[in-house]
């Protein structure tokens, strides 16, 4: 697969900022949803959006999940974009939103994180169950994006062969698949001025709101005080969801030290001018076992990738990812556990 940035856009954050903003996401009006509440084991929710088809059918479809990144949404750019993809091939397509981020607050004493392969799991197993059972399923393939696509491999991960019951093949797209490395990069420079005041003016009102349905659930005035994701993490984060602190949550969350133990086809996308993420954090060729495939173009910034004269649009790698997934759709292709 190859991808080269338009000439007027150069530099991973201009990809990266532009295409978030201004670039186009699908042809036509932007896709509709209709919206299911599902319960979580836990007495918590989950808002789960479904696309609503631009043709109806009987017979049964492929099913498109996307897990999407930091305080994204169903209406994130690239999740739009994925969902035209889906649309052009007819396949259902859905959005499960991550705890706290379908507009509602969630009711438990948690959030979500970069690691959450036990929730990944949860809710790719609900899906698996509205297949139709046996080799007539037309097959379930997930994505996952920036922070969703570290913990949809952190699932196939742990996982392992296991995973071959339940999806088809997985992708990430501009995963950090380095947590220390990531947090580091998006903690200094231009990246905290922009970026990181960007996530943080959406995460601690957040957190307040879970704050004031728990009393005393972590201290209000060092939440406050945090001025990175490091900080915010480690009062936050980390303590919410039983990690001792910021290192032993982004030690224990990375995807990249266990690449080798995926037993799925996996598609692994990483610009590498991705402001987010290091090049030099991102895993090498032999060092993720044969079931992985990596894709890291020299252009694209942090799910950016756009083409076209401006605005430019941002369906270049949705076409080439969900291209890629498709392959592994035909009942000949399907995993076999091992």
């Amino acid at each position: 697969m190859q991808y080269v940035a338009p000439r007027w856009l150069p530099g991973g954050n201009l990809q990266t900022i532009w295409p978030a903003l201004y670039g186009r996401r699908v042809d036509g009006a932007p896709p509709a949803y209709r919206r299911e509440r599902w319960a979580t084991p836990d007495g918590d929710f989950i808002d789960v959006d479904f696309a609503i088809p631009r043709t109806v059918g009987l017979d049964p479809r492929p099913m498109l999940v996307l897990f999407h990144g930091l305080e994204g949404s169903s209406r994130s750019h690239y999740a739009e974009a994925f969902a035209g993809f889906a649309a052009a091939r007819g396949w259902d397509f859905a959005v499960p939103h991550f705890r706290g981020c379908s507009g509602e607050i969630n009711l438990a004493p948690r959030a979500y994180h970069s690691g959450d392969f036990e929730e990944i799991g949860w809710i790719l197993d609900r899906f698996a169950a509205r297949q139709v059972p046996g080799e007539a399923s037309p097959g379930i393939v997930a994505v996952g994006v920036s922070l969703g696509g570290n913990a949809l491999l952190r699932w196939a991960e742990e996982a392992g062969a296991d995973a071959a019951g339940t999806v088809r093949a997985v992708a990430s797209v501009s995963a950090p698949l380095d947590l220390a490395a990531g947090g580091a990069a998006i903690g200094t420079g231009f990246n905290r001025l922009v970026y990181t005041r960007m996530f943080l003016a959406s995460m601690k009102p957040k957190a307040l709101a879970k704050l004031a349905q728990y009393p005393g659930l972590f201290d209000r005035d060092t939440l406050l005080a945090a001025r990175n994701l490091r900080e915010f993490d480690n009062v936050f984060t980390a303590p919410l969801h039983g990690f001792r602190d910021t290192d032993d949550y982004w030690a224990r969350g990375s995807a990249k030290p266990h690449l080798s133990a995926i037993r799925i086809p996996a598609l692994v996308v990483n610009a590498t001018n991705d402001p987010f993420v290091p090049a030099s954090s991102l895993p090498r060729h032999g060092e993720t076992g044969e079931h992985v495939t990596l894709w890291q173009p020299a252009h694209g910034g942090h799910v950016g990738f756009p083409l076209g004269r401006p605005p430019g649009h941002v369906r270049a790698m949705p076409e080439r990812v969900g291209q890629w997934l498709a392959q592994h759709l035909s009942p000949e292709s399907k995993p076999k556990p091992e």
